[in-house]
């Protein structure tokens, strides 16, 4: 990776961590069973959609743009279960984000 597509990367995730509500989601994604129960387990597919729309007073249609946000910028994976999407944080890569910003700020 050149050092130009590393600050391009870190600008598309702080892009993403800059609106209140996404920062917040990727918060609460660290603790999924603090969401209500699904049909299997938030540790395993992730919390659904639904459920993060419902927390955080939103669209649904604001809720996929947020989520699609935190996807691109590498922080969340999506499973989808039939006409379901389930998100969970992306450990690994947010913890390289963290070695990332280390070496270049």
């Amino acid at each position: 990776m050149t050092d130009a597509t590393a600050e391009a990367d870190l600008v598309t995730v702080f892009k993403a961590l800059g609106h209140p509500t996404r920062l917040a989601i990727l918060e609460w994604l660290k603790e999924p069973e603090s969401f209500p129960p699904q049909d299997r387990p938030a540790t395993e597919v992730g919390v659904c959609l639904k459920h993060i729309q419902a927390r955080a007073g939103i669209s649904q249609s604001t809720a996929s743009q947020f989520m699609a946000i935190l996807q691109r910028a590498g922080l969340v994976t999506c499973t989808r279960i039939g006409q379901w999407s389930h998100y969970r944080r992306d450990e690994p890569a947010i913890a390289a984000l963290g070695e990332a910003v280390a070496r270049t700020v």
